[in-house]
């Protein structure tokens, strides 16, 4: 059998059990999610499920499969995130489209849309804003849950509203409008029932931002000033302006800034002040009413 035969067949014979085993030897020294994303990014390529993998480990690979899978994995060993590798990430029980233009929507924001949805009546028809929408997470979570309400979704990035229009048209939320500007600009002086904004909050000298995923996700929505309370002040300040009396606004923040985002909130005439954890149990969310 000739050498190119030989590689021909051996390309054949490659098994999901094989193809496995060979990613989490690259992936296993630097990452400790080595095992769950060598199978994320499999079933990515094969088009499949985790239980199948599991279930039928001896399954054949095609040769374009294979090197397919091969560069995606040599993509994750380099740090990129397995979200943007699949171009799609889980929040809320919703599939949603991500790019490196967007933000990874993570399961801590979660408590954002939870604490903002207790503000909106499930049959309440209310203008309710979700200001830096990235990817449209929080406001495609709180859209499907209320489907009465209108949401008002806004972002500077042309690049994320054209991420956040996919997964509105891909859900078919007719109750969302997109707009791009920043912040409160979006509102075009209407005044909402809730405003919810999940800011960036992580300080620019931050050591976490060059390290891991966060390297390859957008620094303007990760890093805000020196203390990373920079947009929360912007926000803070402009949603008191755009709330109608009784109107509350729900903004994320960092783990060890709460204290500080509630002072903020004082200072422009918040009142009723709450703070809500994450699912780690970490300070995580605060709204307060007009």
């Amino acid at each position: 059998m000739s050498g190119t035969a030989a590689q021909s067949a051996g390309a054949r014979s490659e098994t999901v059990a094989h193809l496995l085993a060979r990613a989490r030897e690259m992936l296993g020294a630097s990452l400790s999610s080595a095992r769950l994303d060598a199978e994320v990014l499999l079933t990515h390529v094969l088009g499949t499920t985790r239980s199948r993998l599991h279930g039928w480990p001896e399954d054949p690979v095609t040769p374009e499969q294979a090197l397919r899978y091969r560069q995606l994995i040599a993509r994750r060993a380099h740090g990129e995130p397995v979200a943007y590798l699949t171009g799609v990430r889980e929040f809320w029980s919703i599939t949603l489209e991500v790019s490196p233009h967007t933000l990874i929507p993570r399961p801590e924001t979660e408590s954002l849309v939870e604490a903002a949805l207790g503000f909106i009546d499930e049959n309440e028809a209310v203008i309710v804003a979700d200001l830096g929408t990235g990817s449209g997470a929080v406001a495609t979570a709180i859209a499907s849950e209320r489907p009465a309400c209108q949401v008002i979704a806004g972002d500077t990035c042309p690049q994320a509203l054209a991420v956040a229009a996919r997964n509105v048209k891909r859900h078919a939320l007719d109750n969302i409008r997109l707009r791009q500007g920043h912040w409160c600009e979006v509102l075009e002086g209407r005044r909402c029932a809730v405003i919810v904004c999940n800011p960036p909050y992580v300080a620019s000298t931050d050591p976490h931002l060059e390290q891991g995923d966060l390297r390859f996700e957008p620094r303007r929505a990760l890093s805000a000033g020196e203390d990373g309370l920079d947009a929360i002040r912007q926000v803070v300040a402009c949603a008191a302006a755009h709330l109608l009396p009784g109107g509350t606004l729900v903004l994320e923040h960092g783990h060890d800034q709460g204290s500080a985002v509630r002072e903020l909130f004082r200072q422009h005439g918040y009142g009723s002040l709450r703070g809500y954890r994450d699912l780690g149990g970490k300070d995580r969310v605060v709204s307060g009413t007009l």
